[in-house]
Formats: C-alpha cells, structure tokens, sequence
C-alpha cells in the first residue's frame, strides 16, 4: 500500500495556493483553518511555497501591524497550481468512477426486492 503524504501535501499545496490567488492578504491563522491543519504546518508550508519560489511574500504599507504580509503567487506559482488542479482533478475523477461501479456492485448485490427509498436511507 502506497503512502498517501504525498496526495495529502499536494492536496495542502493546491488549497493553499488557490485560498493566496483569492486573497493575497490572507493570513496563516486563516490558511490554516480553511486548509485543515495547524498555524504552524501553514507557516511550513507558506515558508517552502516561497523556498520553491511559487509565491513570494511582502509587508502591507499601510499596516501598522508590521508582521501582516501579502501573499502573492508567481507565475511559476500559477503554472504550479494549474497542474495540481489538473492531478487534483484526475484523482477525484478517478475516485468517482471507483466508487460508481462499487455503488453499482451493490446495488446489484441487493437485487430487486429493495425498494430505491430503503436504499436511499
């Protein structure tokens, strides 16, 4: 059985370039929530996106809170996310079809004399 780290870091990785596309002035503590994981596996994760080069990070102007930055995604940051969403999208896919015919199976498996409301419940 294959490892599923890497789907989750890419998973992690595509959510949190798309959440810094929609809003550049997101903050850790608010990737972290949507994303699901902890503000510290958010700052990990915005440090290597930057390390990477896919997003580079700079200070508000106006800000008087001078540790608040704007995220902004590159264009190898865009090409990253492009192909994330495509491998993303592939594997979802994949998944349907999976669990359609395993649906399907079952539905088969308990035959015709379960009405479509009992299956539904």
């Amino acid at each position: 059985m294959s490892s599923r780290r890497p789907l989750i870091q890419e998973d992690v990785t595509l959510r949190t370039l798309r959440l810094i596309q929609d809003n550049p002035r997101i903050s850790q503590r608010e990737i972290a929530a949507h994303v699901g994981i902890s503000v510290g596996a958010a700052h990990y994760c915005l440090s290597a996106l930057a390390e990477k080069g896919l997003i580079k990070l700079g200070n508000f102007q106006a800000s008087k809170n001078k540790r608040a930055y704007v995220y902004l995604l590159t264009p190898e940051g865009i090409a990253a996310k492009a192909s994330l969403t495509v491998s993303f999208l592939r594997r979802k896919l994949a998944e349907y079809e999976t669990l359609k015919s395993e649906i399907a199976a079952l539905e088969i498996e308990l035959g015709e004399g379960v009405s479509a409301e009992q299956r539904a419940t």
